[in-house]
């Protein structure tokens, strides 16, 4: 069964109390890990356990893709696949990092499952659950410093945790999806997401073309047409266009 966010955004914001002085640091700790553990509680988030699991969760719109734009990157991200309001978030940012660098926010981990998570990786991490992103450090001091300021200052409307890992060199941030949809609306701001165009399909690990056209009442030809294939080869992750049936 599919798990989503179901609480309302009141009983989100019960758990997100006034931080002590301390917690208002790049260093990270256990009484952070525990807001985001309790976030990813309160929002009812399953921990992914495997491609395949996120694959099922993009293709039921739990995860949006984050494709990149003008005003940022993904680098080496294995799954470019994270919340909704993950994707608003870095939007935001990163349109704001833009003007105020002039350059691009570079996001190097999205959602990862708990079979891919690196070996330095802590056990409570809730990068499974698709509400935490990590951004690379700049090596402009100017623009580490600007983004630094504005991320604790995110975590003092406690809207999220944020953390800088060393090896490699990145900001950890946990996004409460509730709480922070809630700040941007107290700002004026949209909140929408674009997601996938209707009729995209995300191809699982293991899956064929002729699968998916029966899946989908379709033809292996016509999904081919569709996609400007050049023959029936496909691949976990590649994102399809299904023809509409007549």
């Amino acid at each position: 069964m599919l798990k989503k966010s179901v609480i309302t955004l009141s009983a989100a914001a019960t758990l997100v109390v006034a931080l002590p002085l301390e917690a208002q640091s790049l260093r990270g700790s256990s009484a952070s890990m525990d807001r985001q553990n309790a976030q990813a509680r309160a929002h009812d988030f399953t921990f992914l356990r495997d491609g395949r699991h996120v694959t099922t969760f993009v293709n039921s719109g739990l995860l949006v893709r984050l494709p990149g734009n003008s005003n940022y990157e993904l680098n080496a991200v294995s799954y470019p696949y994270a919340r909704p309001e993950v994707k608003l978030f870095v939007e935001r940012l990163s349109a704001q990092f833009r003007g105020a660098c002039g350059e691009k926010l570079v996001v190097t981990s999205l959602t990862r499952p708990q079979n891919g998570q690196p070996r330095n990786a802590s056990s409570r991490s809730v990068h499974p659950t698709g509400m935490a992103l990590d951004i690379r450090r700049h090596n402009t001091p100017a623009c580490r410093s600007w983004l630094e300021r504005v991320l604790l200052s995110l975590e003092g409307s406690q809207v999220l945790e944020v953390s800088l890992e060393h090896r490699p060199p990145h900001y950890h941030i946990a996004l409460f999806p509730d709480p922070y949809r809630s700040y941007v609306t107290r700002l004026g701001a949209s909140t929408t997401v674009e997601r996938a165009a209707p009729g995209t399909y995300v191809v699982s690990r293991g899956e064929t073309l002729w699968r998916i056209a029966r899946k989908h009442g379709t033809t292996p030809a016509a999904i081919q047409r569709a996609n400007d294939l050049r023959d029936t080869t496909i691949y976990p992750g590649q994102e399809l266009r299904i023809p509409a049936t007549r």
